[in-house]
């Protein structure tokens, strides 16, 4: 499976984001400032455009908040701790699915989107399919924005852990 570049630019601003914050709260322990769409542009080398488009996304879903003005830009709306990847990714591309013919169905999990339907028998492949977007949402649920931007050796203390 691979997610669109909408996951992979909107994470990466999320880190952008969350790295800004933890280097102004272990600089002097205050808010961080707004940082300008453009800024995050240049700095991870992604189009100012497409960023526009996604922010207001991430804006919707509550992960970032958006100041005006000559000093305005962007910040996270909660603590990087409290943002899992799942919230981004599901913000920036919707309900997390390996394949087309698998829906979330908020009453009974993953159904085949031919389960039902006259003359055809249950899905063989509907175990694999729900059991590999088990194993990617619980990763995702798993993983925080914070685990993003801790030092290198943190990380890996965590995934040898």
């Amino acid at each position: 499976m691979m997610f669109s570049t909408k996951a992979e630019y909107g994470v990466r601003v999320m880190a952008h984001l969350a790295a800004a914050a933890s280097e102004a709260n272990a600089r002097d322990g205050a808010g961080e400032a707004p940082i300008s769409l453009g800024s995050i542009a240049d700095a991870e080398g992604l189009p100012l455009a497409y960023l526009e488009h996604l922010v207001q996304r991430l804006r919707r879903a509550d992960l970032v908040e958006s100041r005006r003005g000559a000093h305005g830009g962007y910040t996270l709306a909660r603590p990087a701790e409290d943002i899992s990847m799942a919230d981004v990714v599901r913000a920036l591309e919707g309900e997390i699915a390996p394949i087309e013919c698998i829906t979330a169905d908020p009453e009974r999990g993953l159904v085949c989107v031919r389960e039902g339907e006259l003359g055809h028998d249950p899905c063989p492949t509907k175990l694999l399919w729900t059991r590999v977007q088990a194993s990617i949402v619980r990763t995702l649920n798993d993983m925080t924005l914070a685990d993003l931007v801790r030092p290198a050796r943190t990380r890996t203390e965590k995934v040898t852990a």
